[in-house]
């Protein structure tokens, strides 16, 4: 693994099911994703569920993830696998006359129709991994929270985390502003980033007001290969 302590790059965020657009913008960012899914799950959040455009409406697409509560991400089980038809058939009910869903169709229906998943972090990291690399074109590097050295809990838990990767610059996304001493990071001699969401272009929808909120895949099946240019490619 390459570890240029003062430019190697580094983000750690929990697995997200299809997520937006700009989640994967913080993943062209760095050379080394981390997921962090040893952390508290939090039910009806990103983890389990995102929008996708309905009727020229975001509407949720949700994976039934069970109501237990007190679990980390990678303890969610998915029990019930009905809904891996029904998210496949929304898909091709509402994107079927898109502009590209033909060319990524055979991949979500791999996803949805050939496979079963039993742990809810093994399909995001599929879904988020393959995205990445086959369709965006993305180079970095994956890797797991509980293959690195860590201590303390959440602000000291995160740093180590990062210091044992070798980082010389973290890029955070925004929220984490509430517990992330910066101080912290300075003295450890790696410099923090907070990622900017701002200003993506927007892309022909199919709606009356254009939903920067909803998961890549409304913009792969709009755009197709065109899709880079406006995640981080209209910043050059």
């Amino acid at each position: 693994m390459l570890r240029t302590k003062q430019k190697y790059r580094v983000a750690v965020l929990q697995s997200n099911y299809i997520p937006w657009k700009g989640y994967f913008d913080i993943i062209h960012d760095v050379d080394l994703f981390i997921f962090y899914d040893e952390v508290q799950y939090t039910k009806n959040d990103w983890r389990n569920r995102n929008k996708i455009m309905v009727g020229g409406a975001a509407h949720w697409l949700t994976v039934p993830a069970g109501s237990k509560i007190h679990q980390r991400i990678v303890d969610v089980e998915i029990l019930d696998h009905h809904w891996q038809r029904k998210h496949f058939n929304a898909l091709c009910m509402n994107y079927g006359r898109a502009p590209y869903f033909r060319q990524y169709e055979g991949f979500f229906r791999d996803v949805y129709l050939k496979k079963e998943w039993r742990y809810l972090y093994q399909l995001n990291r599929y879904l988020i991994e393959h995205i990445a690399h086959d369709f965006l074109g993305i180079k970095t590097q994956f890797a797991d929270s509980r293959d690195f050295e860590t201590q303390g809990t959440k602000h000291e838990k995160l740093l180590s985390l990062v210091k044992d990767a070798g980082a010389g610059v973290y890029i955070s996304g925004p929220a984490a502003q509430d517990y992330i001493i910066a101080a912290d990071y300075e003295k450890a001699g790696i410099e923090l980033r907070w990622k900017d969401y701002g200003g993506y272009p927007e892309y022909p929808q199919q709606s009356e007001h254009f939903e920067h909120g909803v998961s890549i895949v409304d913009l792969l099946f709009q755009m197709g290969n065109q899709a880079p240019k406006y995640i981080w490619g209209w910043r050059k």
